[in-house]
């Protein structure tokens, strides 16, 4: 498999799953900025929504959206506990918490991120992910991660996003259990892998 990413952006989660899987896989750096890769290819051409996380498959086929991405991984090595058995209520669960990263948290970044933005507006989407934030740091009290006491992918991905917080100054330094569950996830031997790889970690 390939796995098509930037480093530091939402892509880090499934390359974080990659990891955690034990899976074989390559990865193929595609900037974000230029949409291209190394040896000059348009990233257009292999994505034409021109962003990462992509994952092509070993027969050619390429799926696209973190969420969706992730669980395939998971589903590939079922024995690796990244994500429950289909059709569970615990797997609606993971599911739920992946949706609620995606739209609540990932999507609450983007204004931030924007250089045409106005700065008199991003205090009140700053305002919006602390407020969500608060929410998750609440939910993670006396559990080590999001569904209790196994990583699944919904951490990956909560740990990923978290980490933007420091780049756009979105303070959530008083929320502990949140803070304990970053430093848990960081200390992570796939964790490390990943950000190594992606040169985010010396």
């Amino acid at each position: 498999m390939k796995l098509y990413y930037s480093p530091g952006a939402c892509s880090l989660s499934p390359h974080i799953v990659l990891h955690e899987s034990g899976l074989k896989f390559e990865a193929v750096l595609a900037s974000t900025k230029t949409h291209k890769l190394a040896d000059g290819t348009d990233y257009y051409t292999i994505n034409p929504k021109g962003y990462v996380p992509l994952l092509e498959l070993d027969d050619g086929q390429r799926l696209s959206e973190g969420p969706a991405i992730v669980q395939y991984i998971a589903d590939q090595a079922p024995a690796s506990g990244l994500a429950p058995a289909a059709g569970t209520m615990a797997r609606y669960r993971l599911i739920e918490w992946l949706n609620f990263i995606s739209t609540e948290l990932h999507k609450g970044f983007s204004p931030l991120f924007n250089p045409a933005m106005v700065e008199d507006a991003k205090p009140i989407f700053r305002a919006r992910l602390v407020d969500r934030f608060k929410y998750v740091n609440e939910q993670l009290e006396g559990k080590a991660y999001l569904t209790g006491d196994t990583f699944t992918v919904a951490d990956a991905y909560l740990f990923t996003v978290t980490n933007w917080c420091q780049y756009v100054g979105v303070d959530i330094s008083g929320f502990a259990h949140l803070g304990a569950f970053m430093g848990r996830v960081a200390a992570r031997p796939a964790v490390q892998a990943a950000l190594k790889a992606e040169g985010l970690l010396k």
